[in-house]
């Protein structure tokens, strides 16, 4: 998705060919894009001989499929229990906090100003 996304419409040979890291299989790549396509996160069109694939999915809202999954099946729907989890293994420090903690309330002011217009 995230070459789609960089790099626009794409058949399975140039996402492969930017897709990071070791070089992946065509046959693998082409898998991948399959089962994006029967999902719905991605749609083909046939150009030439070759189907060319283009994201449907926002990056955003896959963003925010991914999280609430991630939410649901690993920490019981509990955001809590996920902050939890990032300040004991040490990934989310008390100056991060305290940065999310500034961003919550912006967006949160944001959100009234936007109910009272």
């Amino acid at each position: 998705m995230k070459t789609l996304w960089e790099s626009g419409p794409g058949n399975v040979q140039a996402v492969q060919e930017k897709l990071p890291g070791e070089r992946l299989a065509y046959t693998t790549v082409q898998t991948m894009l399959n089962i994006l396509q029967r999902k719905g996160k991605v749609k083909r069109r046939l150009v030439g001989k070759a189907y060319e694939y283009r994201a449907v999915l926002s990056r955003e809202k896959a963003v925010r499929e991914a999280l609430g999954d991630l939410l649901d099946r690993m920490f019981g729907g509990s955001v809590e229990a996920l902050l939890m989890t990032l300040v004991k293994s040490r990934q989310v420090d008390v100056d991060k906090l305290a940065q999310l903690q500034q961003l919550i309330e912006e967006h949160t002011q944001e959100n009234r100003e936007e109910e009272h217009e």
